[in-house]
């Protein structure tokens, strides 16, 4: 064979390879990270999509890492994939979690849907370990673009409850429909992630969501990802994070656009220092470790890195009976958390923020009628006048005129600004009738996501309609966060576009004008506009 025969033999392999790019993606592929080589496997139900379970970003937050800020985890072993992580540690949230109160069933008229719904709140099933700092990640590289938006989903649980592996928050039907990667993650919460250590650095879980997102930034392309394109995204506990991000991370925030659901930093007030204080001393002192007279104060944070988890658990606050409320949450410490937000400069990235119709429909089945009327009547009606006054007052206070201020604020700094309200009510997501639940906290979760539980109730078709709008506009925001939204009309090829000619995708909000968004509105799966002002009374 001459020379030159036998290069052009050589060579032409290479430059076939060359001329029709990467090979093809397959589904479950493995993908190397920085924690490792990680292993998937195709989506239970979405086939296509490539689902990548477990996967550590941090070194295990144990003994001498216990209480301390979140370390990269670098790996160059296997990672399997194919499970969720455990949960991170929760606190004792009431014996709620095996048997709902009869009294309070009959008091609001709680359905079966009702209490299924409510004993998911509690993660029921899903095992539990310090070791707990992993994401998960969903992704259909072969189609669509290249680099794909990203959304990162930051769970609730008032911060001390919660996990990426609730069924609710699984990703797959995100990357299916709308050709984005989706992440959710675990975080340190209750005392493991906010435990008030005025010697220590104090807002952990924070962090850890900080560090998963550094990780996505640095490992999200090789999935099909654009790491300048991460849009941060949660709801209550999640969404006050969300907003916690644009503060404490204003100059560097690593995220395009944020969407803060049903939770802002300044609604879900953050613990003052001295509170935080007071209850890490007096779990320290239950557990034989010292207090606030110990010295040095290392002393009690070595002694508190020995503990059992479990006895740790044991001394924690009764979290729905507390004499403070969010005793394990952010705490200001002016370096993550601010005393005065309002006065601190925020990241200059575009928001969509929006709260549900009555969140307190979730929060009072939790709460006998007798304690809101104050007198301990054991006849106390969930339907009095005094009722409605009360958790009209509670919606306003924590929720609806938070993300007024805080929508308002981002809309004058110049920031593309969208706001909506959720209205949606469905035979499967209705938790009671004495009154109805209407849209309560966390109602639209399971919607956006396509994950709505429907072992007892199908959905109905303007549900299934209106998740894929949802899914829809949260992916337009995330491929474009500046201007996707403006030209949002629905899902291609789905719904009747007739009946929505009128619609010319969402305005910017403007407080005063038209602008505000309703979702989930009875018999419509699209969307309506009104002014703000018309749900901000007393804000």
């Amino acid at each position: 064979m001459k020379p030159f025969t036998l290069l052009f033999t050589f060579l032409t392999p290479l430059v076939a390879a060359s001329a029709c790019g990467p090979p093809k993606w397959k589904v479950g592929q493995t993908v190397h990270t920085t924690s490792g080589s990680v292993h998937g496997h195709a989506a239970s139900t979405a086939t296509e999509v490539s689902e990548y379970l477990g996967i550590p970003y941090a070194q295990p937050p144990v003994n001498k890492l216990r209480f301390l800020p979140p370390v990269r985890y670098h790996g160059k072993g296997r990672i399997d994939g194919g499970r969720f992580g455990p949960a991170c540690i929760p606190s004792n949230i009431s014996a709620y979690d095996a048997d709902f109160p009869q009294s309070l069933i009959d008091s609001y008229g709680i359905t079966d849907i009702g209490r299924a719904i409510i004993k998911t709140m509690t993660n029921p099933g899903i095992p539990i370990s310090e070791d707990c700092l992993t994401l998960n990640v969903w992704t259909k590289p072969q189609t669509g673009e290249k680099q794909k938006p990203v959304l990162v989903f930051v769970h609730g649980g008032s911060f001390v409850s919660g996990s990426s592996a609730v069924p609710a928050y699984n990703g797959q039907f995100f990357a299916e429909q709308e050709d984005v990667v989706l992440v959710t993650i675990n975080y340190r919460i209750t005392f493991f992630g906010f435990p008030g250590n005025p010697h220590s650095t104090r807002n952990l879980g924070l962090l850890d969501q900080r560090l998963a997102l550094e990780w996505v930034r640095d490992n999200i392309a090789r999935f099909g990802g654009d790491p300048k394109r991460i849009t941060l995204f949660g709801e209550s506990a999640g969404g006050a994070s969300v907003d916690h991000h644009t503060f404490a991370f204003a100059h560097d925030p690593i995220i395009a656009g944020v969407i803060p659901m049903s939770g802002t930093a300044s609604g879900i007030t953050p613990r003052p220092s001295a509170a935080a204080a007071s209850l890490w001393y007096n779990t320290t002192s239950a557990l034989g470790c010292g207090d606030a007279t110990t010295h040095p104060p290392s002393l009690v944070l070595s002694c508190m890195q020995k503990v059992p988890y479990p006895s740790i658990l044991a001394t924690l606050l009764n979290t729905i009976n507390a004499p403070i409320p969010m005793c394990y949450s952010p705490t200001i410490d002016d370096l993550h958390v601010f005393t005065n937000p309002s006065q601190h400069p925020t990241a200059k990235i575009p928001m969509l923020i929006g709260t549900t119709d009555n969140e307190s429909g979730l929060f009072k089945v939790f709460v006998p009628p007798s304690f809101v009327s104050g007198d301990g009547n054991p006849n106390a009606t969930s339907t009095s006048p005094q009722q409605n006054t009360f958790w009209h007052g509670e919606n306003q206070r924590t929720f609806v005129c938070p993300a007024a201020a805080r929508a308002a604020r981002s809309a004058s700094e110049g920031n593309p600004t969208w706001r909506y309200r959720w209205h949606g009510v469905f035979p499967n997501t209705n938790l009671g009738n004495k009154p109805a639940s209407g849209a309560y906290h966390d109602s639209e979760t399971a919607v956006l996501f396509g994950n709505v539980d429907q072992s007892q109730v199908r959905n109905t078709e303007v549900e299934e309609a209106t998740g894929r709008y949802l899914r829809g506009a949260w992916a337009a925001f995330a491929r474009d966060p500046v201007r996707g939204l403006e030209g949002y009309r629905g899902p291609k090829g789905w719904g009747n576009v007739e009946e929505r000619k009128g619609e010319n995708g969402w305005p910017r909000y403007v407080p005063g004008k038209e602008t505000l968004v309703e979702l989930g509105l009875e018999g419509v799966a699209g969307r309506r506009l009104v002014k703000g002002k018309f749900y901000d009374d007393k804000c």
